[in-house]
């Protein structure tokens, strides 16, 4: 209320009435002019009666991601105390009864949960409400006067629910906007988002067989044939091999994906047709034919987004779709809401693969063309010890080695004449690699996992997962026409048969993912909700129908409270926080930190700059931390190429640092070829933990074997029996035995531990006993204070 109107209300009270009465005209002349508080009967369904607009029926928020903003008391204003100048000086001791008879009474927290105040907002609100009004120095007119009338009983403590509740909306801002929240949120009709697509009737073909199988061959023959298109894979090194295919068979091409944008023709004119990666396609240029490969990833809970906007949003005239048929009735279904149908294209392998009945057993049986595939760098390292033993060589290729190294190490197993025959590869195989291999050996069955709740956990791998990688033995381009696949040890062999005889888990949903315009719209009506809470709110208020599920965002929260504290706008935030990290290695995390921090700024980061930092030149690695530490700066000039092409001005020196990037692929290249003799300094110096494998495995396993009961079905399909230990000397073989079984840990490997162990104990029984003769000899005298 403002002074004027103060003085007014003021002016019209008669001089000669009583103090008491004052104060009651007082009140209902705010009550005429700011609408009126309900009576002490009937108040809570008066006020009830407009609840449920507030409501908006819908599903019930989480408020447990409502964090209370700060609302300071008021200090002593310059216009005085205009409330105890029109009633009298408030009694804080009678204000605090007065609050906390308010909070005590049912009918207001029931009205309170009307207003989406649950419990424990109610109860955050009050306390925040409660400090307000005890250590404001003077409060504004209407509830200082509506606390004077309820001290002399004039009104009742009802009264004061509405200024409760406009503080409450104070500190939680999204109880004011959240019908306006929900429809921001409101992912329920994805096909509307993509009007250019939707102008146009697309035809759609479903090209589906396991690999190896020419699906995805008649499909690019298409995009070849057509007069423009689009070719859209899940890597960076699918996206390079038809760049490099479409360009040699005289269609040119243009590549792009995060890091990285080629032009083949002179002048940077764009050519007719580009390979991508799937999250780099654009929905609003027109092709005559678009390729979408390996569209069942439309399911992964975090980039099936991509393929749910390729497929929506692409403006093709023909949409091929490449992947496995569990996705056809997925896509048929999406592609019904849509108005568009699918064609079905079924192809079957081109060469035939089987399941052998023995085991590998022993890396002494290995043969040319096997792959030995691993879930860890660890058993990589340490089979890859082993193997040089035996006088084999052996290539190298895991997720985090750079696409020129992971190539190159390719190409050194498939040449005829190179003296490496053996492969050993994690999943990274599964896609995105030719490869001549005869033989798959399954290492172990058993994959770390994240689950929903964001804990590690360790699980057989999928059906999908096992045909995928199985399915690299036997290739049609490749020497061997026959593929076999087989386990490191034979109690894993019924386990891969029953995981490869089982259905393929349908595709049930398709992922989708907010926007930078939605995040904005929700972040202008909670400016002060950091970027990470915005997200959980959009998640939590987010509507979508069985067709659809919101994607997994923690890897975008974790970068936003990373920078959180740095000032940047809101765009350039999102923009920071959707640049792909690993955010298991610190230095990564760290560089992503310092470039937000230079930006914000405005310090442009250069190419000197950046050598400064990274501390160019770097040396070969001298064991296999080194390497590792140049893998993460490899992933660090990955970082600040994906930044350049979104924020050119202030990452300018692109092509310097591409060039400086190749040079360390080189380096990273000469320490993959010289791994073996890594592991050995590793292992001499005790930097590669090869040996305490055993340990972390146990520990890891420990956890995951809590949860065996509910699994009982996967290890009765084994034949795995599991016995409870009698005591802990037999809970330990009991342990080694299952890792061994598991692949976790090798026979060889095994008894060197158990060799290791007896010689430890040995020492430490001969330490023990010579303790105990000293202490047989004079007794000992009791320790003076400052003996020591």
């Amino acid at each position: 209320m403002s002074f004027p109107r103060c003085a007014l209300l003021w002016a019209w009270l008669p001089a000669g009435r009583q103090a008491g009465h004052r104060r009651v005209v007082c009140s209902h002349a705010l009550r005429a002019h700011c609408g009126p508080f309900p009576g002490a009967l009937g108040r809570v369904s008066a006020l009830a009666a407009f609840s449920s607009s507030e409501s908006g029926g819908s599903k019930a928020p989480n408020t447990s991601l409502f964090v209370p903003l700060t609302v300071k008391p008021q200090g002593p204003r310059t216009d005085g105390d205009v409330g105890a100048e029109l009633t009298r000086p408030l009694d804080k001791n009678e204000v605090k009864k007065i609050l906390d008879k308010f909070y005590k009474r049912n009918e207001i927290q029931k009205l309170g949960a009307d207003y989406g105040l649950d419990a424990r907002l109610f109860h955050q609100a009050f306390i925040s409400f409660r400090n307000y009004i005890m250590q404001s120095h003077s409060l504004d007119v209407d509830i200082h006067i509506i606390l004077n009338d309820i001290c002399f009983h004039a009104a009742h403590v009802d009264d004061l629910f509405p200024f409760f509740l406009r503080h409450a909306k104070q500190i939680f801002p999204v109880l004011e906007c959240k019908d306006d929240l929900r429809k921001i949120s409101d992912l329920r009709i994805p096909p509307n988002w993509y009007p250019e697509a939707r102008a146009i009737q697309r035809k759609i073909i479903f090209h589906s067989g396991p690999t190896n199988s020419g699906k995805t061959y008649h499909a690019i023959q298409k995009y070849f044939s057509a007069k423009s298109g689009v070719y859209c894979g899940p890597l960076k090194l699918l996206a390079h091999e038809i760049f490099e295919k479409s360009n040699a068979a005289g269609v040119p091409c243009d590549l792009v994906t995060g890091e990285e944008r080629v032009t083949v023709v002179p002048d940077g004119k764009q050519t007719a047709h580009v390979s991508c990666t799937v999250e780099m396609c654009s929905v609003t240029t027109p092709y005559e034919v678009a390729v979408i490969d390996e569209i069942q990833m439309i399911r992964d809970p975090s980039r099936g987004w991509a393929w749910t906007r390729a497929l929506l949003g692409l403006c093709a005239e023909e949409i091929h779709l490449c992947g496995e048929s569990a996705a056809i009735d997925m896509v048929t279904e999406l592609m019904y809401t849509t108005g568009e149908e699918v064609e079905v294209r079924n192809y079957k392998r081109l060469t035939p693969i089987s399941v052998l009945d023995h085991a590998l057993e022993s890396l002494d049986n290995l043969r040319p063309g096997d792959c030995i595939v691993c879930f860890s760098k660890n058993d990589i390292y340490s089979v890859s010890r082993q193997i040089e033993i035996r006088g084999l060589e052996s290539a190298v290729i895991y997720g985090s080695l750079p696409p020129g190294t992971k190539l190159a190490q390719a190409k050194k197993f498939n040449d005829p004449s190179d003296p490496c025959k053996i492969l050993l590869a994690t999943d990274a195989i599964g896609m995105g690699l030719n490869l001549s291999i005869k033989r798959i050996i399954f290492y172990s069955l058993l994959k770390p996992t994240i689950n929903e709740k964001g804990e590690k956990e360790i699980e057989p791998i999928t059906t999908s997962q096992a045909l995928q990688i199985a399915g690299r033995a036997g290739r049609f381009s490749s020497q061997f026409k026959e593929g076999e696949v087989t386990t490191m040890n034979h109690k894993d062999l019924g386990l891969l048969k029953d995981i490869l005889s089982r259905p393929v888990d349908p595709v049930k949903a398709a992922g989708l993912h907010p926007t930078a315009e939605q995040i904005e719209m929700f972040a202008y009506h909670l400016p002060d909700t950091t970027l990470s809470n915005l997200i959980d709110i959009f998640v939590d208020f987010s509507q979508v129908d069985g067709h659809y599920f919101v994607c997994n965002m923690d890897d975008f929260k974790f970068s936003a409270e990373l920078i959180q504290h740095i000032p940047l706008s809101l765009r350039v935030r999102y923009v920071f926080c959707t640049a792909p990290i690993n955010k298991k290695q610190p230095f990564v995390c760290s560089s992503l930190l310092q470039f937000a921090r230079q930006y914000s700024r405005n310090e442009p980061l250069t190419f000197a700059w950046l050598r400064r930092y990274i501390k160019w030149p770097l040396s070969p690695p001298k064991n296999i931390k080194d390497l590792v530490d140049l893998e993460a700066v490899h992933d660090v000039l990955d970082l600040y190429l994906w930044l350049s092409y979104r924020f050119m001005d202030m990452f300018p020196d692109a092509i310097l640092i591409r060039d400086l990037q190749k040079e360390l692929d080189g380096i990273i290249q000469d320490g993959v070829r010289n791994i073996n003799r890594l592991i050995r300094i590793s292992e001499s110096q005790k930097l590669l933990n090869l040996e305490g494998l055993s340990a972390g495995s146990q520990a890891l396993l420990s956890r995951t074997l809590k949860g065996q009961t509910r699994r009982m079905n996967i290890t009765k399909a084994a034949g795995r029996k599991t016995a409870e230990p009698a005591s802990p000397g037999s809970e330990k073989i009991t342990l080694a035995s299952r890792l061994v079984q598991q692949g976790l840990l090798t026979p060889d490997l095994l008894r060197q531990l158990e060799k290791e162990w007896l010689t430890q104990q040995t020492q430490q029984g001969k330490e023990r006993t010579e303790s105990g003769t000293q202490l047989k000899g004079p007794r000992r005298k009791k320790k003076e204070p400052n003996s020591d």
